[in-house]
């Protein structure tokens, strides 16, 4: 995965399990057994922590909703 730039050049920041969850509104713990089952948006490992990278988890979102 490279990282991506936003229009000011600047590197788009991953998501942290924690964000992700307050803005799906769902649990931490959910996230973690989608992730477990292969659902929910694409996380990446980065060292022990789980990121994500804010378009997928708002492409995933607007798939689910449709």
């Amino acid at each position: 995965m490279s990282r991506r730039r936003n229009d000011a050049g600047d590197v788009v920041p991953l998501w942290t399990v924690e964000t992700v969850s307050r803005y799906l509104g769902v649990p931490v713990a959910t996230l973690y057994q989608w992730r477990h089952r292969g659902v929910g948006p694409r996380a990446y490992r980065v060292g022990r922590h789980l990121r994500y990278d804010p378009d997928v988890v708002r492409q995933w979102l607007e798939s689910e909703a449709a």
